[in-house]
């Protein structure tokens, strides 16, 4: 009997701790306002939740003694020792901290106590940063997004009606996006990461993952700088970075003490306004001299973009005797542009960190992973969110997934295709006619007509009318089946063309293409000059640069991605080539008696043709490495990412005559390396591109087949890497050899900055510098310099050809 009633007694008590309940209540501070995303932990580990918005917490544990803290910076600690047998309500006030001076004097003129404080900080900062050589960790992330405010209308846009489509009120405020995600991190020194996300939820979307990533979230002010890119042209300087004094000013507030640490309180001012620095406050614990927590901001002040203020909240726990790690980062932002207003946050919460796990480096080639069937319902969120919702946030979940579920509906689709799907006359002259079957992922485009008119002085009037149709048929690889055709028809030389094509995706990773008829189209390959340009010069100034001939063809291509880094195409293609002569001479400011230039870049004064008609049959093959296997994993597939390395890339070209009564026989290869945005820390970021060519064979050889250069001799261009800014279209062009290089330095406002006034543009400084060298141009070089503002740059250049030089111009560089 006695052993019954023991094993009864160990029984209730044994469950008494299984069991879960849950504590729940309000933070506030001493003022009875709520603290948002305050701290909430199990004294000595790294199990805890986060306050929201509100103030609301909800934790849950098994039952038993145990002792709570409740933290917030800025505010004193303050801990509860419970025995938990039921659910509890317990509200909490945490009082403002109070800091002491510890009888520090500063003297008039004297240095702030401050200084000596950070100056043991910063030189710590290398060691806490390579403290700890791997870890895991568990992270909660939840974004918000809220439309504050916006215009009815905007650039023709109905704004009205496509906010109250996505759910939110008739003054076009509310949430547009709000998500939670759950994800498992490890991280391996210096740079390798890989985050799986394992739960999801989307408002409005029912079966889709969070934009959320752990990556996007991570900052470490124990580096010298956070580079953020889009958000800031220049990276941030870190109230600890090795040369922090020379952007930073520090205060000392006073000290206080938490859980037996000594915590200094600093607040940190960029010493000059414009700075990319923070400001707000910093916490440094005494004797260690590292972070333990820190409330910083930077405004419009420091030259950030898209948003007025962005405040970082970063706190930090012991997870052993010796390490602290991050507990929890919130980003908090206002902007807005245009009328819109935007307003939200993302919090991220780490628990379950394991400070010697068992990694392998080759496993961190995949830096992200999203399978199918990680989206979550609201059962599974209530259970396991760290951070309850608010009364808005329920709503915004319950009223789009409503809107989800409808959306999902036959009928609902249709009814949707058909209110957009109707025709309307000003669309098909301005914009083109987009039309869709939702239901059947199915989606048919027509060409504007005014985009499709053109003028040139080889067909004079033309128009060149295209449409597409293209239908999604491997959703789990998000690939498309896609047709496209059009005609092109010249009112001055009644020459009608007409050519299609289509691309099947075969393989997984490639795609088939097979294409054919019959085009107008430039004799340099690269068509450094778009169509519109031309019209534009050729009737309002008199200048027809674009030289053309008639192509007709048949094309069959493969290409994709080989494996990692890989990738290849190789193609087969027929055409007979004929070149064309200038029909048309008609101009706005001089209709009748000005005289263009032939259509023969080489004669311009007489209307003579560049080559005989002729057919080529050719085999081309290219391959390109850019020594990275990184990729993220989606449920719609691999997403490979840019390589920290150069992109090495090789193409070889066969001209094989009397097949299919072919007349070209030559062998060309070519190679180049490049490389986009080469961080150089405050001084900007460089790009390069290295290229060259060679004819192996030259039998025989026709005009389109040599190697052409992107060049340009009009005011507005098109940047890219290997852009000239005032080299001939078709002179240089070359059937011999090549070595061409390009160079672009962007200081990303390096020098404007420090320019009252002018600092607030944002202007960005330029420095391009291009040579080329073939055997009959021998050494051409350019030098160009310019100030860019988002994508407009202004460039003034200089042209040298063997060292004298050639010309000089200014060009408008516009980027789409």
């Amino acid at each position: 009997m006695k052993q019954a009633l023991i094993a009864l007694f160990l029984l209730l008590n044994f469950s008494s701790y299984a069991q879960q309940f849950s504590i729940s209540g309000k933070i506030t501070g001493d003022d009875g306002k709520p603290i948002p995303f305050a701290s909430v932990f199990i004294k000595n580990t790294t199990t805890g939740v986060s306050a929201n918005s509100e103030g609301t917490y909800l934790l849950r544990l098994n039952g038993g003694r145990q002792e709570i803290q409740y933290k917030a910076v800025g505010y004193a600690q303050q801990s509860k020792i419970i025995d938990l047998a039921a659910n509890q309500v317990i509200n909490i006030s945490l009082q403002t901290e109070t800091y002491q001076l510890n009888n520090v004097t500063v003297h008039a003129g004297g240095e702030d106590p401050a200084y000596a404080i950070m100056r043991k900080a910063i030189k710590k900062r290398k060691t806490y940063l390579n403290e700890v050589k791997a870890y895991t960790c568990d992270i909660y992330i939840k974004g918000l997004q809220k439309l504050l405010a916006a215009p009815k209308t905007f650039m023709g846009f109905d704004v009205q009606k496509a906010t109250n489509e996505a759910g939110l009120d008739s003054n076009r405020r509310g949430i547009v996006y709000l998500s939670e995600s759950e994800s498992k991190y490890s991280f391996i020194r210096p740079d390798k990461v890989h985050e799986e996300q394992v739960s999801s939820k989307v408002s409005g979307r029912n079966r889709a993952f969070s934009f959320n990533r752990a990556s996007d979230m991570a900052v470490n002010f124990y580096q010298n700088y956070e580079t953020w890119q889009g958000m800031s042209n220049r990276p941030l300087v870190s109230p600890v970075a090795d040369n922090a004094m020379f952007y930073y000013n520090y205060k000392y507030i006073g000290t206080s003490v938490e859980n037996g640490e000594t915590i200094n309180k600093i607040e940190v001012m960029p010493k000059r306004a414009h700075d990319p620095c923070f400001e707000g406050v910093i916490y440094i614990l005494d004797d260690s001299w590292r972070i333990y927590g820190l409330q910083l901001y930077i405004t419009k002040k420091a030259n950030i973009n898209f948003v007025d203020t962005l405040k970082v909240n970063q706190q930090f726990f012991p997870v052993n005797d010796k390490v602290w790690m991050t507990s929890s980062i919130k980003f908090e932002f206002t902007g807005g542009l245009f009328g819109f207003k935007l307003g939200g946050y993302f919090i991220s919460i780490y628990k379950n960190y394991n400070l010697d796990p068992d990694l392998n480096k080759s496993d961190f080639n995949e830096v992200l992973r999203i399978t199918k069937g990680i989206s979550k319902d609201t059962a599974y969120w209530s259970q396991a969110r760290p951070i309850p919702l608010t009364g808005e946030e329920v709503t915004d979940y319950t009223n789009k997934d409503k809107l989800a579920k409808k959306r999902e509906s036959k009928e609902y689709l249709d009814s949707l295709d058909k209110a957009n799907n109707k025709f309307k006359p000003v669309n098909l002259l301005f914009t083109g006619i987009n039309t869709r079957n939702r239901y059947k992922k199915e989606y048919f485009h027509y060409d504007p007509i005014i985009g499709a008119l053109l003028y040139n002085t080889v067909e004079g009037l033309a128009i060149d009318y295209g449409a597409s149709y293209s239908k999604l048929i491997d959703t789990v690889n998000n690939r498309y089946f896609m047709l496209n055709g059009k005609v092109r028809y010249g009112f001055a030389n009644h020459l009608l063309n007409g050519s299609a094509g289509v691309a099947i995706p075969v393989m997984q990773r490639f795609t088939l293409g097979l294409s054919g008829g019959s085009d107008v189209v430039d004799l340099n390959n690269l068509a450094p000059m778009s169509t519109f340009v031309n019209t534009v010069h050729s009737l309002l100034s008199q200048q027809n640069f674009k030289k053309l001939y008639q192509k007709q063809f048949a094309l069959a291509s493969l290409s994709g991605r080989v494996t990692g880094g890989l990738r290849g195409s190789a193609s087969v293609e027929w055409a007979n080539r004929k070149a064309l002569l200038n029909t048309a001479s008609f101009s706005v400011f001089d209709p009748h008696s000005h005289q263009f230039d032939s259509n023969n870049p080489f004669d311009p004064n007489h209307n003579t043709l560049l080559f005989p008609e002729n057919q080529s049959f050719t085999v081309n093959l290219q391959a390109s490495y850019d020594f990275s296997n990184r990729y993220e994993t989606y449920p719609s597939g691999r997403r490979y990412l840019p390589s920290k390395y150069p992109t090495i890339s090789v193409n070889y070209t066969k001209g094989i005559s009397n097949v299919l009564g072919s007349d070209v026989n030559y062998d060309k290869i070519s190679a180049d390396i490049s490389k986009s945005d080469i961080s150089m820390g405050f001084y900007g970021s460089s790009s390069f591109f290295i290229g060259a060519g060679k004819f192996l064979n030259t039998k025989s050889v026709f005009f389109p087949d040599y190697f052409h250069f992107a060049g340009n001799e009009v005011l507005s261009y098109k940047p890219r890497l290997n852009r000239f800014l005032m080299l001939d279209y078709y002179d240089f062009s070359t059937p011999d050899k090549y070595i061409e290089g390009h160079f672009e330095h962007n200081f990303s406002g390096f020098i404007t900055n420090k320019l009252p006034l002018i600092r607030k543009f944002k202007l960005q400084e330029i420095i391009d510098v291009n040579y080329l060298y073939t055997p009959t141009l021998k050494n051409y070089t350019e030098l160009g310099f310019g100030l860019q503002y988002l994508n407009i740059r202004l460039m003034y250049g200089v042209s040298y050809n063997g060292g004298t030089e050639a010309k000089s111009a200014i060009r408008l560089g516009i980027s789409l």
